[in-house]
């Protein structure tokens, strides 16, 4: 080979050099410091892979979490949730003629206690050594209705005994006792009624009412 031969080739490696090493770096390009390369990591096995590039995750604000509230509480308690019904040994008794034509009375208890409690319905009346007990007149309200009796309240029920026709009794003393909606074992408050005249079929007693006036125009 010749002299001059080796010369240009020689000259051709040099620019060729040239023109590799003054290759685009600028930001993005290939091979430039824009450009994020991938970090060989080794595997156990030995051989190189390539990391995987992250990938940015979309950034917000966290969500706040709403902690659900209770609902509010109801009314102070039932004021009457511990007035139970009235019974014989809670009240005093009493009862005065009220009109001696149809054999009236004005039954009149008293609470005599410590603590309020609930006239129900109507009286138990009986009457002397007579079997039966006196017919219910007119509606009674309901159990949570009835009327509440504070300590040295009173409440008033009117009975008929009804005119003598003959077909009835005469008896000097009735016993009363409480509607109370149990089984609950009372003892039978007396009260004198010299001369009561009983028919059969006309004796009756009201509801317990708060005035004397209403029970005996009932």
């Amino acid at each position: 080979m010749s002299t001059v031969r080796k010369a240009a080739i020689a000259l051709a490696a040099v620019s060729a050099l040239a023109l590799t090493a003054c290759g685009p770096t600028e930001d993005g390009a290939a091979g430039g410091p824009g450009t994020p390369s991938a970090s060989p990591t080794v595997s156990p096995s030995g051989s190189a892979t390539a990391a995987p590039s992250a990938t940015p995750s979309k950034s917000g604000a966290p969500k706040k979490t709403e902690t659900p509230t209770k609902p509010p509480k109801s009314g102070g308690a039932d004021p009457d949730h511990d007035v139970f019904p009235c019974s014989t040994f809670d009240v005093t008794f009493t009862a005065s003629l009220a009109e001696p034509t149809t054999s009236s009375y004005l039954l009149k208890i008293t609470n005599k206690g410590a603590k309020a409690c609930r006239a129900l319905g109507h009286p138990i009346v009986t009457f002397g050594d007579l079997d039966g007990q006196a017919t219910e007149r007119g509606a009674a309200p309901g159990i949570e209705d009835a009327l509440r009796l504070e300590p040295g309240q009173s409440a008033y029920a009117g009975l008929m005994g009804g005119a003598n026709d003959g077909k009835g009794k005469t008896v000097n003393s009735i016993a009363l006792t409480m509607n109370t909606e149990s089984d609950l074992a009372q003892t039978p408050l007396k009260a004198s009624t010299p001369g009561f005249y009983v028919s059969p079929t006309k004796n009756s007693v009201t509801a317990w009412m708060n005035n004397a006036e209403d029970a005996l125009s009932l």
